[in-house]
């Protein structure tokens, strides 16, 4: 269980979390999304001990994070810019520190992993294209076998095939070994399959937190004549409207009982599901 209580973290004036109360379950796999700016990075760092919180606190089973060897060698964090030295080192050095830091690290799946990504071990990090270290980084997180394994943009640089790698791993290991995980990403619609339960930050607030599966529920398109939509979505939360000559579409936020699709049914309008990433767009994109 990781726990956060009026968690704040402050860089000078400007606060990058605001009194962040947050209480994730163990074993699953979120989703945490936000724009840039929004506090992930912070949150994340803070949550492997990376970072001290300027209020409040962070717990994982009750036991608070910072500076807390036997909390953080059951953490990873993976992020976006490797965090894996000066580049100095070669990939088999950093393997063999990996297996030495973290008492749960599995070599044999490491190297099964370095030959999946085609990734040369005795070549330094700092030689290796931005695909191949993020690849690099994947492997170190899911070797890491960590309770608690966080991803922040770890993908950047690497094509589709291997995000793809990424992706099936991921599923396969957590599949055979269950374990908390935390993806932070862009590519809402590419890694939102895997996400349980997705966590949206707008800027530096929890804006809304819900099962993947409920959160696309509760996103419908309404397409028709414009006068019979405006009619049709009065009273409800609009996120976004399109409009092409006299047909509007009109994307709502909130369930549809079945009178209200029964209406639509009689007026002859198309409700239609909303992209989890066109969710996203609208609930950070700045409207009341």
């Amino acid at each position: 269980m990781i726990s956060t209580s009026a968690l704040q973290v402050r860089y000078g004036d400007v606060a990058a979390l605001h009194s962040l109360d947050l209480d994730l379950p163990a074993g699953r796999i979120y989703g945490l999304l936000g724009r840039n700016g929004a506090g992930k990075t912070t949150l994340l760092s803070t949550l492997a001990g990376l970072r001290r919180p300027s209020a409040g606190s962070v717990t994982v089973d009750g036991a608070p994070v910072f500076e807390n060897a036997r909390v953080t060698t059951r953490i990873c964090l993976i992020r976006d810019d490797g965090g894996l030295g000066d580049g100095t080192d070669t990939l088999h050095d950093i393997l063999t520190m990996a297996a030495i830091l973290r008492p749960g690290f599995d070599t044999g799946y490491a190297a099964s992993l370095m030959d999946r990504f085609a990734l040369p071990r005795r070549r330094t990090l700092r030689a290796l294209s931005r695909g191949q270290r993020s690849a690099f980084g994947i492997v170190v997180g899911l070797a890491s076998r960590a309770d608690l394994t966080m991803f922040d943009e770890a993908h950047l640089g690497m094509d589709a095939a291997n995000r793809q790698v990424f992706h099936d791993e991921l599923l396969a290991d957590y599949a055979s070994r269950p374990r908390t995980v935390i993806l932070s990403t862009h590519l809402i619609e590419e890694q939102g399959p895997l996400f349980e339960q997705v966590l949206i930050l707008h800027e530096g607030r929890l804006l809304l937190r819900a099962d993947t599966d409920e959160l696309r529920s509760q996103g419908v398109a309404v397409t028709g004549p414009a006068g019979l939509v405006d009619d049709f979505v009065s009273g409800l939360t609009v996120l976004g409207e399109r409009r092409l000559g006299p047909t509007k579409q009109v994307t709502v936020f909130g369930a549809l009982d079945e009178r209200r699709r029964a209406l639509a049914r009689s007026l002859q309008l198309q409700l239609g599901p909303v992209a989890l990433q066109e969710l996203f767009i609208h609930l950070t994109g700045g409207a009341a």
